[in-house]
């Protein structure tokens, strides 16, 4: 899905330096008077959202500027637009005080920095996917061949519990390691040697679409909800002052541009905008993209995933195959709720409380 290192979208070549998203567009303020804080964000389609709500003016994502949505909070964000793998040790480092991150990729950072993942924005429905040639009839046929894809991602998430649940042993195949872009275009080229890959959109799109005699063998549609991208914050962050207020203000940027979406008369402009943010595809494209990654785009949807029962064995899912395969160095200790005090913890508190200024 989205990391280089350790997952969904990344650009075929990532960015080699984190840039600011400095583009102001609205009001002055005297920054020493308002606490400020800053979000690592990279193009993915519910994370790019957050470019939406700057471009429409929502909030500002220069320092010391300030959107509606930031006076009604009285917080100033700052937004870093990055590649993905830029996000991942710009937060790791304590560069940022919050990033886009899926679940996966929030354990490793949280054994040195405890976190909280305050907003779940999308999950996976078809965005991550297995693509294989006509040669290709079933799953067994891809023993003894190489599987593309990037290691140590929700692209090799996504292909190890397939084969779980589709009762084959990850052992009897070869998951083997390229950038999804590289692996997209030699597909894409028909080289004889690439028969299948696992990629995330755009990728996978793509080669579907300049490609159509393959197929796609299988895909997240298999594991609901169990890739879920979100907002990360510190809790050291959280505990400063204005903490809970950036975290409530990054919450109603996200449901405020959800509500463009869900508005007839504002959903296709929104989509487009989201387009521009994410890979530049056109409008019909986006409409395909925005039901393979459904957004969590409502307080009870998002809230739905933070509280729900199947939350914490999917995490258990997810925390055995990254010790598995070597993404963590050991099990981190999750929380649920605003109580908790594990490393990584799940709140769905801060939802609560921008519904309830919402009242």
């Amino acid at each position: 899905m989205k990391q280089l290192n350790t997952t969904n979208l990344i650009g075929s070549l990532a960015i080699a330096a984190c840039l600011a998203f400095t583009i102001g567009c609205g009001s002055s303020s005297d920054s020493t008077q308002t606490p400020s804080f800053s979000l690592a964000w990279s193009e993915y389609p519910s994370w790019s959202v957050f470019g939406v709500a700057h471009v429409s003016n929502l909030i500002d994502g220069a320092e010391g500027k300030f959107g509606p949505i930031e006076e009604k909070w009285n917080v100033d964000i700052v937004l870093h637009e990055a590649d993905y793998d830029s996000c991942l040790t710009m937060y790791g480092s304590s560069q940022a005080d919050a990033a886009c991150l899926t679940n996966m990729d929030a354990l490793n950072p949280a054994l040195s920095r405890p976190s909280v993942m305050i907003l779940p924005t999308s999950t996976s429905a078809g965005a991550d996917a297995c693509i294989v040639t006509e040669a290709i009839k079933s799953v067994t046929d891809l023993r003894g061949k190489k599987v593309l894809g990037l290691e140590k991602t929700v692209s090799e998430y996504c292909f190890v519990r397939n084969l779980e649940i589709l009762g084959e042993k990850e052992a009897d195949y070869n998951f083997s390691n390229m950038d999804p872009g590289a692996a997209a275009v030699a597909m894409q080229q028909k080289q004889d040697s690439v028969e299948a890959i696992v990629v995330w959109n755009p990728f996978a799109m793509e080669t579907l679409n300049k490609r159509p005699d393959t197929k796609v063998l299988f895909d997240s549609t298999a594991i609901p909800n169990e890739i879920i991208d979100a907002v990360i914050v510190s809790q050291e962050s959280l505990q400063k002052p204005g903490g809970e207020d950036f975290a409530c203000a990054v919450i109603d940027a996200f449901y405020a541009v959800n509500q463009r979406i869900a508005d007839p008369e504002t959903r296709d402009d929104t989509l487009v905008a989201l387009g521009e943010k994410f890979s530049h595809l056109d409008l019909e494209s986006m409409k395909t993209v925005v039901k393979q990654t459904k957004f969590f785009g409502t307080p009870a949807e998002g809230k739905a995933i933070l509280t729900g029962s199947e939350l914490p064995e999917i995490m258990k899912k997810v925390t055995a195959f990254c010790i598995a395969h070597e993404i963590v160095e050991r099990e981190p200790g999750l929380a649920y709720g605003s109580e908790g005090t594990g490393e990584l913890r799940f709140d769905a508190s801060y939802i609560d409380l921008v519904t309830a200024k919402a009242q």
